[in-house]
């Protein structure tokens, strides 16, 4: 039996965080009032000229920096395609020759993915169907268009196809999200459609070099959609390929049935009757302003995460959860004021939202994690002071001695343990005969007893002491 390989490459198109459109005044914002963001140029009326952006030039070279690409002249290019939320019937984008060439993006577990590109483009408006099945057209009885996005800034990155299985994607279209989030280049909130990704996927018998007809898969716009949508269109392949078929090449979507569909069959680039757009000039960024670029790059996440793995003594998963989670500016800042680092790691991962490390101050969450080490609150205490630091802004001293926390003496929790040992003696047999799931009886037993100020730690503890 033939063993098949995956075979991926992503398109993932990023909207630029500028406060206004790629080639126009009109602002740049996501959830206001239906066509209230527009100008002639967005509607494509007579006579209206675009005006290149030029933070949006800048935010897409950060990104092609960021990713070791080449910067190079470029040219703005009329892609010719009719949708009603294109009101130019035109797209202008770059064709043959993008902003950002031959770059890469290495994942954690040590994959390299190529970048083949990164060009800017114009975004088109927004179609609503309604009426129909999955808010398609098909079946709809009228259909709503909104220009607020048309002409929105897009970077789109296009990758190599040396992804090899749907986790890879995923992981890729994480640390692409990080590395947006590190630079500022984009909000890159998938759920708001300012990242979307397209999949192209084939299979090919392991060994090969050959790359099969593909399928795209078209604004798959959450994690999970993306790996899951990999994997049908994947099998779907290989499942034809072994009935003696083979998959046509078309553009298709993903359901939440959890089945690709047929869009139409793929376009390719001569479809489009691409030419230079008139109206725009070379696009030819100076060494002096690319150095600038270069001199302004933050620290991007694969270098957080090595930084905190030597500072913190965390393992790479433990790091990598801190900085996709937008929590390292809290750690980093807690360690810097004498923190422990494994515990604020663990207080930050288990306990914080990015919205909660944002309220609060490095300097209380390290007093708070001292105040834990040194035995002064117990770690159910340290939980709830936390919260109600991110909630009040107040230090922990101040939380802990309005609640009346106190470290409860090491005498009085062995006598909560014994108790709770004497009134669960079944459950006691269960234990010492290496039943440790039971151990929370007891631990929810002394918990109860002491009002949540018992340390959790330090009575199980105490009991794997008692058994021996």
């Amino acid at each position: 039996m033939t063993e098949w390989e995956i075979v991926v490459g992503l398109e993932v198109h990023v909207e630029l965080a500028t406060n206004t459109k790629l080639f126009s005044h009109a602002p740049n914002r996501f959830g206001d009032d239906p066509n209230t963001n527009i100008t002639p140029v967005c509607l494509g009326l007579p006579g209206s000229l675009p005006v290149l952006n030029r933070k949006a030039v800048e935010l897409a070279m950060t990104i092609g920096i960021a990713l070791g690409c080449e910067i190079q002249p470029s040219v703005f290019h009329r892609k010719n395609y009719f949708y009603p939320d294109m009101p130019k019937d035109y797209q202008v984008s770059q064709y043959d020759q993008p902003i950002c060439i031959d770059g890469s993006l290495d994942l954690p577990n040590g994959t390299r993915v190529g970048i083949e590109r990164a060009h800017l483009e114009e975004d088109a408006g927004k179609t609503t169907h309604l009426g129909g099945e999955d808010g398609r057209i098909h079946g709809a009885s009228a259909a709503l268009v909104d220009y607020n996005r048309a002409g929105v800034p897009l970077l789109e990155v296009v990758s190599r196809p040396d992804i090899r299985s749907a986790e890879d994607a995923r992981v890729y279209v994480e640390e692409l999200r990080a590395i947006l989030i590190a630079t500022e280049a984009s909000e890159a909130r998938l759920e708001e459609g300012s990242m979307r990704v397209d999949a192209n996927v084939s299979v090919r018998p392991f060994g090969s070099n050959e790359l099969r007809t593909r399928c795209e898969i078209k604004n798959l716009n959450s994690l999970r959609s993306l790996q899951r949508a990999i994997s049908y269109e994947a099998e779907r392949h290989i499942g034809l390929y072994e009935a003696g078929e083979a998959p046509r090449q078309e553009t298709r979507h993903w359901s939440e049935d959890g089945r690709t569909h047929t869009l139409r069959s793929k376009e390719e680039a001569n479809d489009y009757r691409y030419f230079p757009e008139p109206d725009l000039v070379l696009l030819d960024p100076d060494s002096e302003w690319i150095q600038d670029i270069v001199a302004g790059m933050p620290e991007l996440p694969a270098e957080e995460r090595a930084r905190l793995v030597a500072i913190a003594g965390i393992d790479l998963e433990i790091a990598a959860t801190v900085v996709n989670r937008g929590l390292s500016s809290l750690v980093f800042a807690a360690i810097d004021a004498g923190a422990d680092g494994q515990r604020a790691t663990m207080h930050a991962v288990q306990n914080l939202s990015i919205d909660g490390a944002a309220a609060l101050d490095a300097n209380h969450f390290a007093e708070l994690i001292d105040m834990e080490k040194l035995g002064t609150l117990t770690a159910t205490q340290t939980k709830q002071v936390l919260s109600e630091m991110v909630d009040t802004g107040l230090d922990p001293i101040s939380i802990a001695q309005t609640y009346g926390f106190e470290a409860m003496e090491s005498d009085e929790l062995e006598m909560l343990v014994e108790r709770a040992i004497s009134e669960n003696p079944e459950a006691w047999i269960k234990f010492c005969e290496g039943e440790d799931k039971v151990q929370g009886v007891f631990v929810g037993a002394v918990m109860k007893a002491s009002k949540g100020q018992a340390d959790g730690k330090a009575v199980n503890t105490l009991l794997r002491q008692r058994r021996g």
